[in-house]
């Protein structure tokens, strides 16, 4: 898969939450979260096509846009890469340094508290 901006990423996420959506629609919403023209988000659109992030199906005058990548794979490929390059592959680090800056609430430490359970639990030996 080719790298994603975080614009491109900006339309993915629209197109995650409801797909289709016409440029129209999408032009919509990230028009009133960015300070972005109409061209702009149509460039964006092009470019996750030409990439093949995202697919089109013409409907009558109109094109409707929907992802071609997996939300959760897409959110897996890149959480690794990061993790690989930052901090070797290591995961602890990260979360230690989170942990250091009382960046972790509560449901957080729980949630990862039954990550590990259910992690222990599956690989016993």
């Amino acid at each position: 898969m080719k790298e994603i901006s975080n614009a491109e990423l900006s339309v993915l996420n629209i197109l995650w939450q409801s797909s289709p959506q016409s440029a129209a629609e999408v032009i919509s919403q990230l028009c009133q979260s960015h300070d972005w023209h109409e061209k702009t988000v149509k460039t964006l659109l092009n470019r996750l096509v030409k990439k093949q992030a995202i697919g089109f199906e013409k409907q009558g005058r109109s094109y409707l846009y929907s992802p071609l990548i997996d939300q959760n794979e897409y959110q897996l490929k890149e959480t690794e890469s990061f993790i690989e390059r930052l901090f070797s592959g290591r995961i602890a680090p990260l979360v230690a340094g989170f942990a250091k800056q009382n960046k972790l609430n509560a449901q957080d430490v729980a949630e990862l508290q039954q990550l590990i359970d259910t992690w222990q639990k599956e690989n016993k030996s």
